[in-house]
């Protein structure tokens, strides 16, 4: 008995051993950002520094923006990723953890301009419309898809960031094209020229209707900057949603973990949103992991403040998965016992057909070799139900058979005793 009990603890042991390493998510992921000193990279970073306060390494992957990253998501080499709205990333190959911030669509010009407000009528312009592979370059496109500008009407220049605005600043260009946080450390060098303003769009909320990634956004007078003055006036500007999305098969734990860092990096009120806007589920082109969506909606349960996150995150997992199973297993676990009693009432019931059919032959005319017949077959019946092994709150069934067999018995005996 006692090696039974050893042998059983020792497997539920290693059970648990086993289970508790499965939970256990990897150490590291690696998040693809963008250009170095970028938004997206200074975004990576923080995130870094979040992470590493629960032991797990982000390796930053630099690359030329949303197209390239999508296009890494969508092969499976990276963990995570910042993606603009609108990217596109084949379908099945990445889930999101939700929007996480505003990118403003900044068109930047020279003071003295002659631009018109409306896109509509842009000719002969010398615009940098992003590097390709960027999602600056993909938003440009279907910025004039949605305004109704041929590709054709102006010439393109394929610069980075900080070359677009210091070609601005050099008369090299006529307009730059941006999209990107408004507080991103490249912006600050436009934004404390003189020479340079932001060209303010006509007809914003008709282009958004037509650009249906895009939002509206208001930014207040010197939000960007009291000296100088930027913007001079109000404007409604157009935005994009950055999203944070990761690769489906990313350990529940890692994504708990990136979540959370999201709400904390996220949730406050910057020049673009009020505050507890970000991290959004809604409106981003892109289905959003469950762990994700139930984090930020409802916010983190008792288990995060009694258990390590990796073990948070599974249990919450295994609540999801075994409450449908527990719905069954109820009215199951009501059944089996009504089972097992039948089957053990069944053990002895299934020979009364044949007691009955003994007693229904006995007659005063039954002869002396009949009754002695009958005793032996009534004896066998009596021997199969007694080497019956049955638990004791069962037996009542089978001393109530055996009583009947005593009665038939005993009639049996009358009779015999009558033809001597």
């Amino acid at each position: 008995m006692r090696l039974w009990i050893s042998i059983t603890i020792l497997t539920l042991a290693m059970c648990l051993s086993l289970i508790m390493f499965m939970l256990l998510p990897p150490k590291s992921l690696t998040l693809a950002a963008g250009a170095r000193g970028g938004a997206y990279a200074l975004m990576a970073e923080r995130y870094r520094d979040v992470l590493a306060r629960d032991g797990i390494e982000v390796v930053i992957l630099y690359t030329d923006g949303s197209q390239d990253n999508a296009t890494l998501l969508s092969e499976g080499g990276i963990d995570a990723a910042f993606l603009q709205a609108g990217v596109f990333v084949a379908p099945g190959h990445a889930e999101a953890i939700g929007g996480v911030f505003y990118e403003a669509m900044i068109f930047l010009a020279r003071s003295d301009h002659d631009i018109p407000s409306n896109p509509a009528l842009w000719r002969d312009l010398r615009i940098s419309s992003g590097r390709p592979g960027s999602g600056t370059a993909a938003a440009f496109r279907d910025f004039q898809e949605a305004v109704g500008l041929s590709q054709n009407a102006n010439e393109h220049l394929e610069l980075g960031f900080a070359q677009s605005v210091f070609a601005l600043e050099a008369g090299g260009i006529d307009l730059a094209f941006l999209v990107s946080s408004i507080e991103a450390p490249y912006l600050a060098q436009a934004f404390s020229s003189d020479g340079l303003t932001l060209l303010q769009l006509s007809y914003a909320d008709a282009i958004s209707r037509h650009l249906d990634y895009a939002d509206l956004v208001s930014i207040p007078t010197g939000a960007v900057s009291l000296e100088p003055v930027q913007p001079q006036t109000s404007q409604t500007m157009l935005a994009l949603k950055a999203q944070l999305a990761i690769n489906p098969q990313l350990h529940p734990a890692l994504v708990n973990r990136l979540t959370m860092a999201a709400k904390e990096l996220h949730s406050g009120r910057d020049i673009l949103t009020e505050r507890g806007v970000f991290p959004s589920p809604q409106g981003i082109g892109m289905p959003i992991n469950n762990v994700a969506r139930q984090l930020i909606q409802e916010g983190p349960t008792t288990w995060h403040n009694l258990l390590p996150y990796w073990a948070a995150a599974q249990v919450n997992r295994m609540l999801l998965l075994t409450l449908p199973i527990l719905l069954l297993l109820v009215p199951l676990l009501r059944v089996v016992p009504m089972m097992y009693a039948y089957f053990r009432g069944w053990q002895v019931w299934k020979h009364y057909g044949r007691i009955r059919e003994i007693e229904t032959q006995i007659g005063t005319h039954t002869s002396a070799h009949e009754l002695a017949t009958l005793s032996e077959e009534l004896e066998l019946v009596d021997r199969r139900i007694s080497r019956l092994k049955l638990p004791l709150p069962y037996r009542q069934t089978a001393y109530h058979a055996r009583m009947h067999i005593d009665l038939v018995r005993k009639h049996i005996a009358h009779l015999e005793a009558q033809t001597s």
